[in-house]
């Protein structure tokens, strides 16, 4: 009995240690899920068969409820990985193994698959939901299989699975009370991925030609290679147009918001000047009151011209004129003669030796006289 004991210690805290493994510090997993061996489960904690009520209501730690989920899993999805959330919280202390059929069952009774099941396997470990992985699981449960594995209970969809000749594959697993149900998530599923690829086949084919792909490893003609290379210019050209489209409404939402600005400034300083001219020269303004007071002051600091009939200006005083005065004003005259402009000479002053001097002086006396 004590060595019983003993080595239900010993796997617990080789259990312990598995786990402490796989997590870190904080419960962030390091480590993916283990592959299950081809021997089935070795724990030597004894399987009592547990109802899906105890299962509820929590089992020892040492004791957790070995609940196996399986299926093909197929281009790995939140579908999937939803459904194994659920399979891994149905019960409080879970240990959540999940068998992947391999390719060659698969082939046979669904379908080809997009991926390898190496490649299925790897998906599936590293699930942070998934703690251990069953690789070539049966198509149908069988008795033996369940021991081997030691499960308590199977997880799936309620719907039936119609397979291998069998209406419902699961049906004796629910009549064993070994069935708990999860829900699909609608609107995602293996199938939709794969139509959603054959819908836009061109889209795909063309975008791998652009990543390097041959048309060989895509298994294109070479007039549909061709064609779709073209196709990829034509986008190129089309690409580019738009985007030369989209720089140039820019540029004009840019210089049209820059021309309302301008119109705008304009405006303001337009009213600004016509305003400041206004009060500068208008009626009222400062240049109509400093024309008013600079005409004063020149009125007031500026003398009176004489009037035109003064008696300086009188034809009698012009008629009473002097010989002397006529003569000097005849001198001063530009247009007379030169013979006319030179004076009579004095008679107390005659030129020596000049008798016509003399005869002109005589001549000028008895005129005036």
């Amino acid at each position: 009995m004590a060595g019983r004991r003993r080595g239900r210690g010993n796997n617990v805290q080789q259990q312990q240690a598995l786990q402490n493994q796989r997590q870190g510090p904080r419960g962030a997993l390091r480590e993916p899920a283990a592959f299950a061996k081809s021997t089935g489960c070795e724990s030597q904690i004894p399987h009592d068969k547990l109802s899906i009520a105890q299962a509820r209501r929590g089992t020892p730690a040492h004791r957790p409820v070995r609940v196996y989920a399986d299926g093909i899993f197929d281009l790995f999805h939140s579908g999937h990985a939803r459904a194994l959330m659920q399979a891994k919280n149905v019960f409080p202390n879970t240990h959540l193994i999940v068998g992947v059929c391999s390719d060659e069952l698969t082939h046979k009774f669904k379908g080809y698959t997009v991926m390898t099941e190496d490649e299925r396997y790897e998906a599936l470990r590293h699930c942070r939901y998934v703690d251990e992985v069953v690789r070539d699981a049966p198509w149908t449960l069988t008795t033996e299989f369940l021991r081997k594995h030691k499960i308590d209970f199977v997880a799936h969809d309620d719907i039936p699975y119609t397979s291998a000749g069998s209406e419902d594959v699961y049906k004796h697993i629910k009549e064993a009370g070994m069935f708990v149900a999860t829900q699909r998530t609608e609107g995602i599923s293996t199938s939709d991925l794969i139509t959603r690829i054959v819908r836009d086949y061109d889209v795909y084919v063309r975008r791998n030609l652009q990543r390097g792909y041959t048309a060989r490893e895509l298994n294109v003609g070479f007039i549909n290679e061709n064609k779709y290379r073209l196709q990829n210019q034509v986008d190129k050209m089309k690409e580019t147009v738009r985007t030369v489209e989209e720089k140039s409404k820019h540029f004009v939402y840019r210089v049209e918001e820059k021309s309302q600005d301008l119109i705008s400034k304009w405006e303001e300083k337009s009213r600004e000047f016509i305003g400041n001219f206004l009060e500068l020269f208008g009626p009222d303004g400062a240049w109509h009151v400093i024309q008013e007071r600079s005409g004063r002051m020149l009125q007031a600091l500026s003398p009176y011209s004489s009037p035109r009939g003064s008696p300086s200006s009188s034809p009698t005083r012009r008629r009473s004129v002097s010989p002397d005065s006529s003569s000097a004003s005849a001198s001063a005259s530009p247009s007379a003669s030169p013979s006319s402009l030179s004076p009579p000479s004095s008679p107390s002053s005659p030129k020596k030796g000049t008798r016509s001097s003399l005869k002109a002086t005589s001549t000028y006396s008895r005129h005036v006289q």
